[in-house]
């Protein structure tokens, strides 16, 4: 009998990849979505590269503890990707991290209760670095989320920091995905993530300069690949694992790659950090680069190379490939 497995975010860029990756594999998948509607068009989107016969979804929103018990009936395992992601600062913070905390800690305590063995959490290098100074950082560092990080940020720090407090008597396994930036190409239409957006942008002549940004960047079929071997790998429970480049990578050789690719409105000239943040104090999404304007952070990714058995996918491909996915669609 195949082992099954409950995704939350399953409609998301990453969540749909994560779930191809578990049908591929053999598993049984249970998608949660807000709304029952948004399971067809993520089904369609799902057959097109992975038999589905395993594939089905259940109703349930991260704001209510209820349905979350009717989510996790059965599951032998709980990948919990659903998070607002942005890059644009929200009005008021707490719109961004009420639903990253309360939801982690609805569906948390909901696998908890019924008796689920590991549950892979996807977090973030923000949880890890944001707010300090140019360095290499490891899983065992967190942010300090009583500094000014952003509300992203801080979003993914408490989630994580909730869901760890959680497991912390030992009945439910967990482990914690930390990705970089993610890129690559989306398994079905363009969506509104920042990565999708950014990249959209770029080849399509929206950004007329690259900001002075460099990230911890990684392909979303890696991070994918990642939840999945974290869900049975031995030595993974209570870790960390970090998805993401060892060295930052400047958005500057993004646009590089892109533009040597054919992709010529791809801008070449980098925005100078005072424009952007003269920009951030009318631009919400100026504001949230802020924190990461001429940062140079590395980060300690060996445990997921030595315990995944990551294999890096070349990051050169997973530009073109995603601007390629993007530009055809």
């Amino acid at each position: 009998m195949a082992k099954k497995v409950l995704v939350t975010g399953i409609s998301g860029y990453l969540g749909q990849h994560v779930a191809a990756e578990l049908l591929r594999q053999g598993y049984q998948v249970v998608g949660s979505v807000r709304s029952i509607k948004k399971s067809e068009s993520t089904a369609t989107t799902l057959a097109r590269v992975v038999d589905v016969d395993k594939l089905s979804f259940v109703e349930a929103d991260l704001l209510n503890s209820e349905g979350w018990s009717n989510a996790v009936n059965g599951c032998d395992f709980v990948i919990h990707v659903a998070s607002p992601f942005v890059v644009a600062e929200p009005k008021n913070e707490s719109d961004l991290i009420t639903p990253a905390v309360e939801g982690t800690k609805n569906v948390v305590e909901a696998a908890k209760k019924a008796g689920v063995k590991r549950l892979v959490l996807t977090s973030s290098v923000v949880a890890i670095s944001t707010g300090k100074p140019n360095g290499i950082y490891g899983p065992g560092d967190w942010v300090d989320t009583s500094a000014n990080i952003g509300a992203y940020a801080k979003s993914k720090a408490l989630a994580e920091h909730a869901a760890w407090d959680i497991v912390k008597d030992g009945v439910l396994e967990m482990v914690a995905i930390n990705p970089g930036f993610i890129l690559g190409p989306p398994l079905g239409s363009v969506g509104s993530g920042a990565s999708e957006t950014l990249i959209s942008d770029m080849i399509r002549g929206k950004v007329p300069m690259v900001p002075d940004v460099a990230m911890g960047m990684v392909d979303v079929r890696d991070v994918a690949k990642l939840h999945v071997a974290a869900l049975t790998a031995t030595k993974a429970n209570g870790k960390r694992f970090i998805a993401a480049s060892s060295e930052p990578v400047e958005m500057a050789y993004v646009s590089q790659v892109l533009r040597e690719a054919g992709f010529k409105k791809v801008p070449s000239r980098k925005a100078p950090s005072f424009a952007i943040k003269l920009m951030a104090l009318f631009d919400r999404e100026a504001k949230g680069l802020i924190p990461q304007l001429g940062k140079k952070i590395g980060y300690d990714n060996h445990e997921t190379i030595e315990l995944l058995g990551w294999k890096p996918t070349p990051l050169e491909q997973t530009f073109t490939e995603m601007a390629t996915a993007i530009s055809g669609s």
